[in-house]
């Protein structure tokens, strides 16, 4: 991995430098786009409205439309704010690991020891795991000042960036005050289907199907060309009991079904120990 910047988390009185390095990456297969005539490729271009002329990167700066007027600001103007020039990771409270929100989070960074001793890195981590407890943070990264979570995950610091609060917008369903009679018999049956598909989650498991689908489209169109036979190449789709409209028991009790049966054919091609 590639270091994407240096910090220093600012725990009291106690600095802990660090390199932060991206957690996540993306597997999705990159796509470009061509014109369907000549298959000529498509390309944007940033191009002056006043002159007409293309503009490189390094003679662009941002604007800001004030109604009547335009504030330009260049990348030192950007670059003068105090936040921007700030390179700590401020703690600012230490929370209940469950009182941080999922929809809050954005993306995630590793955070390594970047001195001779890693003691004081070590001291935060063990602090973080002792009293349970996740360390909210202010920080400055790509012109933009962030909150985030700090948490530890496998023995190593992981920094995570909130939205602020009011970037998460409130759901306002009419169709939620709506009156709805729940029987226990459904209820009970629910948590049959529950039940059924109990498990502790392991990400592993589960494969990103479209893009699997994605490569084996593009490996058929490398071999055979462009016109394929989409059925002979995923096989014949599954359409189940696609438009027919069942209760919520019914739907309850064929899922479990479903489920079960599942089960039973995995089990009974199994070999005996």
């Amino acid at each position: 991995m590639r270091a994407i910047g240096k910090r220093v988390i600012a725990f009291g009185l106690v600095n802990v430098p660090v390199k932060i390095y991206s957690a996540t990456e993306d597997h999705d297969i990159s796509l470009h786009q061509v014109h369907d005539k000549d298959g000529g490729r498509i390309r944007y271009q940033r191009r002056c409205e006043i002159d007409g002329k293309v503009v490189p990167y390094e003679h662009i700066d941002k604007a800001y439309d004030a109604g009547d007027r335009t504030v330009i600001l260049t990348n030192e103007d950007l670059a003068s704010l105090p936040e921007e020039r700030s390179n700590e990771i401020e703690i600012v409270e230490f929370v209940p690991a469950d009182q941080v929100d999922p929809m809050m989070f954005e993306k995630s960074y590793f955070l390594e020891p970047d001195s001779a001793s890693a003691k004081a890195y070590v001291l935060l981590r063990e602090t973080l795991e002792a009293t349970k407890r996740t360390a909210i943070v202010k920080f400055a990264l790509r012109q933009k000042t962030r909150l985030g979570a700090l948490r530890v995950r496998d023995g190593v610091l992981v920094l995570q960036g909130l939205l602020w609060a009011d970037e998460v917008r409130t759901a306002e369903f009419p169709g939620l005050d709506a009156t709805v009679n729940i029987s226990d018999k459904e209820l009970d049956m629910s948590a049959k289907l529950v039940a059924e598909y109990e498990s502790d989650f392991s990400p592993e498991k589960f494969d990103d199907d479209y893009q699997i689908q994605l490569k084996k489209l593009i490996d058929a169109k490398l071999e055979q060309g462009d016109s394929i036979d989409t059925e002979a190449t995923f096989g014949q789709q599954d359409e189940g009991e696609k438009g027919e409209v069942l209760d919520l028991m019914e739907a309850l009790r064929r899922s479990v079904e479903k489920n079960r049966s599942g089960k039973t054919r995995s089990g009974s091609g199994k070999k005996a120990g």
